[in-house]
């Protein structure tokens, strides 16, 4: 499956010097409901229609069941390639870009297995120039919730709503719409639509958001989240991991609309050969011909 157009979710807030608003907090209720809202971007994307059909000779809950074990699967892999992941986000006005935010960094791991990131592009934001700033959730979306990932730790915390068969590209997928079952605390979720490959059970594309959004009216502050979609690519043959990601969405904040374009892409998926086992369908995947033993060796 090919990169193509894609979209990601940051968090967006008003700078404190461009007028920090405040709006109500919206939770999520009812995943059918949540989904309506989100079908303008989704339109847009290259996939024939949504067939309602159930599955044929698999249950929903199984398809559930197995692209949750995959997805812990994945999670682990991830965590044992070192890749490059390139950030840009911009305001825009008609064709005008007003603001712009760049972050280039490396997720390597150093001569002790930890893993870290190494920043080699960053220069200097103007996104107040739009009137926004990022906030410290921006950060971590980009970090940690943009590969969103749905294991089975994760299953209970979630409505899961099958929704029908889809084509996408050459892939034949079950879509699912998902949204948490509740807000607790200062957790963040992810709401909208996933596709699983009906052949290795794997999330293959998501379309949605990060929720809640945050509006604090004592502190005027706004933290909002674009409509996003995210697809993956097949990595040494076996795991599904985000390759590219696009937002293309408009703010609205009490006094001021914001329109953002964002794109972030993961590229140079290296396996770290370290000691830690990597597992596919149960079975632990060996090193590839030719791999060197790195964990006692800094990386890149």
């Amino acid at each position: 499956m090919g990169a193509g157009e894609l979209a990601v979710i940051l968090s967006f807030s008003r700078n404190s010097h461009v007028m920090k608003i405040a709006i109500r907090f919206t939770l999520i209720l009812c995943t059918a409901v949540i989904f309506s809202g989100l079908t303008s971007l989704q339109a847009a994307a290259d996939e024939s229609q949504l067939d309602p059909a159930q599955p044929k000779g698999i249950s929903a809950d199984e398809i559930i069941r197995r692209f949750a074990d995959k997805e812990k699967e994945f999670k682990e892999a991830r965590d044992q390639y070192t890749f490059r992941q390139t950030v840009k986000v911009q305001t825009v006005d008609g064709n005008t870009v007003t603001g712009e935010y760049q972050e280039t960094f490396d997720v390597l791991f150093d001569d002790k297995g930890k893993r870290l990131e190494n920043v080699v592009y960053a220069p200097q934001s103007t996104l107040e120039n739009g009137g926004i700033s990022m906030s410290p959730e921006d950060v971590d979306d980009i970090r940690h919730r943009l590969p969103f990932v749905l294991t089975s730790d994760e299953i209970p915390e979630y409505s899961i709503l099958y929704a029908g068969q889809q084509q996408e590209d050459e892939l034949h997928c079950y879509v699912f719409d998902i949204a948490p079952k509740q807000i607790e605390g200062k957790k963040r979720y992810f709401q909208g639509r996933i596709w699983v490959d009906d052949h290795d059970f794997q999330i293959v594309k998501t379309f949605g958001k990060t929720v809640p959004d945050i509006r604090k009216k004592r502190g005027r502050e706004e933290n909002l989240f674009p409509k996003f979609t995210t697809w993956r690519e097949q990595i040494d043959g076996k795991y599904w991991f985000p390759t590219y990601t696009k937002a293309d969405d408009t703010l609205h904040f009490s006094l001021q609309d914001v329109h953002i374009r964002e794109i972030v892409k993961y590229t140079d998926y290296k396996r770290f050969g370290s000691n830690v086992k990597i597992t596919y369908e149960g079975k632990e995947v060996p090193k590839q011909p030719g791999e060197k033993d790195t964990s006692k060796q800094p990386q890149r």
